[in-house]
């Protein structure tokens, strides 16, 4: 027996036949397109942001971490060969990549925007790695691994592109010398005498005091000369010398040195007098006969950089 045949059942069938094709058609027609690399140049550059595993260096394990107020202090070396270092980009082992930074320079105060878009550095315990243009917008010296600070800052999109495109940001104000002090003696160090902004007077030389020798036992004071020898007792006896008055016995101390090349460094900028005591080299300016003097001393050596300067009495 013959079926009847629907002319719409042809119809929907070759329908379908098409749509099938397309399906399978489309997988390859996909798997031919190129895919574009992310963008680099632009504000999509920054993202996504990448914190990543833990991971061991010389032994110490570091596990980076998103801290948006990051702030450290520690060496600064530069990126290898053969890393991207044709811009002012560095290498951090916990920041968050890419992170933008403010720089430091612990020797003279200039503070560059930097762009951390490495893992690094993978040997030795220093805090940052730089690439020469970086090295160079903050005036270290070559192959030295200098002190520096290294803090965490979220900069505007110009100074982002600049810095994405191999182009510099412009300088951050120099750090005062108060502070670079303070931040140095967070290494354990003493801040450099020469970059102190110290005045000092013509003809001012330091006055270095060698270590005091043991004091000698008093002689013993001859019997005082008598006018009248029978008279002994009577007025004609010469009276001892009344003790002088010191006048100066106020000082200000500006700082105390272990190494006796940094005290006398110190002493001629601050035109001071280098002092021996209590196994330190100690620098200090005066004597002042009264309080009030010290204290204005004092107040200019704080002004100075001397941060630690204190006032003493003898």
């Amino acid at each position: 027996m013959k079926l009847p045949v629907s002319l719409n059942t042809g119809a929907l069938a070759l329908g379908l036949t098409l749509m099938v094709g397309d399906l399978i058609a489309a997988p390859a027609q996909g798997r031919d397109r190129t895919v574009l690399p992310p963008e680099t140049s632009g504000p999509a550059g920054d993202y996504p942001v990448v914190v990543g595993e833990p991971f061991v260096v010389d032994g110490v394990t570091y596990t980076p971490a998103d801290r948006l107020n990051y702030d450290a202090v520690g060496k600064v070396v530069q990126l290898r060969q053969g890393e991207d270092t044709a811009r002012i980009n560095g290498a951090h082992r916990t920041l968050p990549i890419p992170s933008y930074v403010e720089v430091t320079s612990l020797d003279s105060g200039r503070t560059a925007l930097v762009r951390l878009d490495q893992r690094g550095p993978m040997s030795g315990d220093a805090l940052v790695a730089l690439s020469p243009m970086a090295w160079a917008q903050l005036g270290l010296t070559i192959g030295g691994a200098s002190p520096v600070r290294v803090r965490r800052v979220n900069p505007p999109e110009q100074e982002r592109a600049l810095l994405r495109t191999g182009q510099e940001a412009p300088l951050r104000m120099d750090t005062p010398p108060g502070l670079l002090a303070a931040l140095r003696r967070k290494l354990g160090e003493e801040p450099p005498v020469s970059n102190l902004p110290v005045t000092i007077k013509p003809g001012d030389v330091a006055t270095v005091v060698p270590k005091p020798a043991p004091l000698a036992k008093p002689a013993q004071k001859p019997a005082p000369a008598l006018d009248n020898p029978t008279a002994i007792g009577s007025s004609t006896q010469t009276p001892p010398a009344r003790p002088v008055p010191v006048s100066g016995r106020y000082y200000v101390q500006i700082g105390a040195f272990a190494q006796r090349g940094n005290g006398d460094a110190a002493a001629r900028k601050a035109g001071g007098t280098l002092v021996w005591a209590g196994n330190l080299w100690r620098v200090r300016s005066g004597p002042f006969s009264t309080g009030t003097e010290a204290q204005g001393a004092l107040a200019k050596a704080r002004a100075a950089g001397y941060a630690s300067a204190r006032t003493v009495r003898e």
